[in-house]
């Protein structure tokens, strides 16, 4: 497959904060920090409570190592996640898929089919996956709005270039694609809640994904 590769270094805004509307923000808080990632995100309280469709985003763990992902998939249970995807080995590595108390859903996995080591609680990359309708022309309106292409496989996938201190890659994929792999129905029936925080200024996707300028997001760590 072949793959393009934009080298520019003179991104003007990037991914620089990832926000999760919730219902209950103490709930939620307390879920995330038994799952161990609450320091990749935010959370806001939202007034309209989120629906139990597809989101069209998924937030990715990549770890060490099969036992790893078990670690953490387990975590997620044990604070209220159900599980979408069991963790299974498969042609690219090993990984499964929960959906958090709030609707969220993440997933965790490893290019690696074997332990090296024992399990840990660390993360190696955490990548925000938005799907969208046309991923060329999703492409094109990030770099037209100040982000860096990193890697780009066709109309099928695609990987902006983070920040120095961004704490999540930003990447797109194929809207169905992503349900698909997700083990969920693209039934387009619920909002995204999620916004994106921006290092330059306020504007929304293709389809619908919201940025606002981190300084201004109203906020509480997880």
């Amino acid at each position: 497959m072949f793959m393009e590769t934009n080298t520019a270094t003179n991104a003007t805004s990037s991914l620089s904060s990832v926000t999760l509307e919730v219902a209950d923000i103490e709930a939620a808080r307390h879920f995330y920090r038994a799952f161990g990632v609450d320091t990749y995100i935010r959370l806001r309280a939202s007034d309209d409570l989120p629906g139990t469709g597809f989101r069209a985003f998924t937030l990715a763990l990549t770890v060490s190592g099969p036992a790893t992902v078990d670690g953490f998939v387990a975590a997620a249970v044990e604070a209220g996640a159900t599980v979408l995807k069991p963790a299974v080995k498969s042609l690219w590595g090993y990984g499964g898929v929960v959906q958090a108390p709030d609707g969220t859903i993440w997933k965790v996995a490893t290019s690696a089919k074997k332990d090296t080591g024992p399990a840990t609680r660390e993360i190696d990359e955490v990548v925000l996956l938005i799907g969208v309708q046309d991923v060329k022309a999703t492409k094109q309106f990030y770099a037209d709005h100040g982000l860096t292409v990193g890697k780009s496989f066709g109309g099928k996938y695609a990987e902006f270039t983070p920040g120095g201190s961004d704490p999540v890659k930003l990447a797109l994929y194929k809207r169905r694609a992503l349900a698909k792999d997700l083990g969920v129905a693209d039934d387009d029936s619920s909002a995204h809640h999620v916004v994106l925080g921006s290092t330059g200024h306020a504007f929304t996707d293709p389809d619908g994904f919201a940025w606002e300028p981190t300084a201004s997001t109203d906020t509480d760590r997880a």
